[in-house]
């Protein structure tokens, strides 16, 4: 039989459920893969209507915007993860 969830826990017991506090260790790694998703939807975005904007035949904004979004998306993830990972003792 499971225990009290944590809304029904009392202040006298501060432990975490077990699902809570899995949700809490990925956290971190939620976030950073959300912003490199992110950073690479909108920087595709930007290139897709500047191309159009500026009517090219050859999407060069859109692989542009993609190239940028990829870097930094990814240079945002690795500093979350490795910054995760020496924070931990």
């Amino acid at each position: 039989m499971p225990g009290p969830g944590d809304r029904e826990r009392g202040p006298e017991d501060e432990r975490l459920s077990g699902l809570a506090e899995g949700y809490r260790k990925a956290a971190p790694y939620l976030g950073a893969s959300t912003s490199l998703v992110v950073a690479v939807g909108a920087f595709t975005g930007l290139g897709i209507w500047l191309d159009r904007w500026l009517g090219n035949r050859v999407p060069w904004f859109t692989m542009l915007g993609a190239i940028i979004g990829m870097t930094g998306g990814f240079i945002s993830f690795f500093k979350t993860v490795l910054g995760t990972r020496k924070k931990r003792p």
